[in-house]
């Protein structure tokens, strides 16, 4: 048995470019960056940072380009996919790995109080000394846009 799966959180790198596909569906493309803390051979604490290449398809990639921004960030679940081409200047092969997105969430900023921005509306966390009023009626899950 193979296996091809990987998972990351992380903060896009760009804001997602969503482009139609000849078949009428469509394509995001974006970046994120992961970072790893270590400590080298004399005990100093070190940073790396790696940079991936993300593609979603379809009404995933629809809802991370309407809700997702640079420097947001993301956990994804997905697939390593690497494909090639010839280069048009030089006629060298060319290379690309990307994560092909299958799921996500949105992440937690972890920011207390946040602004949370969804179709325009400028929401803020409520404070201490204010109550959370929840609607009367149930929630229709087919009212949600995702």
């Amino acid at each position: 048995m193979y296996l091809n799966k990987v998972f990351l959180y992380g903060n896009l790198t760009r804001d997602p470019e969503l482009k139609a596909l000849p078949s009428g569906g469509q394509v995001a493309n974006f970046g994120i960056a992961t970072n790893r803390t270590y400590k080298d051979k004399s005990g100093a604490k070190q940073e790396a940072t790696e940079f991936h290449n993300i593609v979603a398809f379809g009404r995933t990639a629809e809802v991370i380009a309407q809700y997702m921004k640079k420097g947001r960030p993301i956990f994804l679940e997905g697939r390593i996919q690497t494909r090639s081409w010839e280069g048009k200047e030089d006629g060298k092969k060319q290379y690309r790995t990307e994560i092909i997105v299958d799921t996500f969430q949105f992440g937690a900023d972890g920011k207390a109080g946040s602004t949370a921005r969804t179709g325009g509306d400028e929401q803020s966390s409520p404070k201490d000394d204010e109550a959370i009023k929840y609607p009367d009626e149930e929630i229709n899950p087919e009212d949600i846009p995702f």
